[in-house]
């Protein structure tokens, strides 16, 4: 007996160092992992705070002689931050509004109503998510011209309010792939009591499905928020800009502002600049990270 407990007790031992060796391997391949991911986002905050003499030192690779945060003053200043930071915040939250609504209704349609040519239609609707952007852009762009659109927020708005918009297929297939799990005694019972599609739609649909809102709602936010593509292409006035399309012209805005050739502008100012264009999006991922998280988990997009 006492042989037997020794045995047990060795191979238990044996056990948890296997176990410990197993978390210590699987813990430094996550770190690993995650450097790979957050190294830009470490250079990009260790070289806004560096001295334009730091970089042409060989010897300073992540730490500063001295933080210079005058570069934070100056990429705040060559964003002309504030107006164009409430353009960026209009388009986005408005495109957003209009992309839960129209997306969450049309995949209500695909998931819970039948209809002739329902699949056919669904299956062309996922297929306009592998149409690059760039190649109907001149039909768009000739299109809003005619509308009188150009250079407003019309272009970037209203096709999120018809479930169009960036990635506006994936965020029906977000939708309808929650839809179509939940149960139609439900449904049966709205409709019997005298409940119309639309009214099923808001007042029982809608309410359950808050893991799809809330991935849909950030992934549009962040990508409304930095795109540059088609805002460049439709807004050609200035103070119209949004802050992504103002990262270009930080040369010449800084020009202006100090009146002659910025001498002190380099990288480092320039990492600044992104830091305020990047912050806004990092402060809406840090307080909805949990919520998205469940989100993705309960929303169809992983099983």
């Amino acid at each position: 007996m006492m042989r037997n407990n020794s045995l047990l007790s060795r191979i238990g031992s044996k056990s948890r160092w296997i176990a410990l060796i197993y978390r210590i391997f699987v813990y430094v391949i996550l770190i690993d992992l995650a450097f790979v991911f957050l190294y830009p986002f470490i250079y990009m905050i260790t070289t806004s705070l560096k001295q334009p003499a730091d970089l042409m030192d060989f010897t300073i690779k992540w730490i500063p002689t001295s933080l210079a945060w005058e570069n934070f003053y100056y990429g705040m200043a060559g964003l002309e931050y504030w107006p164009h930071f409430n353009n960026s915040a209009l388009i986005s939250v408005l495109s957003v509004v209009g992309q839960v609504l129209s997306c969450s209704f049309v995949a209500y349609g695909f998931a819970r109503i039948k209809f002739p040519g329902r699949e056919a239609l669904f299956v062309l609707c996922m297929f306009t998510m592998i149409i690059p952007p760039q190649t109907i852009i001149v039909p768009l762009f000739i299109q809003y011209k005619t509308m009188g659109w150009l250079d407003s927020m019309l272009p970037l708005v209203v096709p999120a309010f018809f479930a169009n918009g960036l990635r506006g297929a994936l965020f029906i297939f977000i939708f309808r792939q929650l839809f179509r799990g939940l149960p139609w005694e439900l449904e049966d019972a709205a409709r019997v009591d005298g409940c119309g599609s639309f009214k099923v739609y808001w007042k029982i649909i809608m309410p359950l499905t808050p893991p799809a809102i809330v991935v849909t709602t950030l992934l549009s936010l962040v990508w409304h928020w930095n795109d540059f593509f088609e805002p460049s292409i439709f807004l050609t006035s200035e103070e119209k800009f949004t802050l992504p399309m103002m990262l270009p012209r930080l040369y010449q805005s800084l020009d202006t502002l100090t009146g002659s050739s910025f001498e002190v502008f380099s990288l480092p100012v320039v990492m600044a600049a992104t830091f305020f264009a990047l912050v806004p999006m990092l402060l809406v991922y840090l307080f909805l990270q949990r919520y998205f998280i469940q989100g993705v988990e309960r929303s169809g997009l992983v099983e």
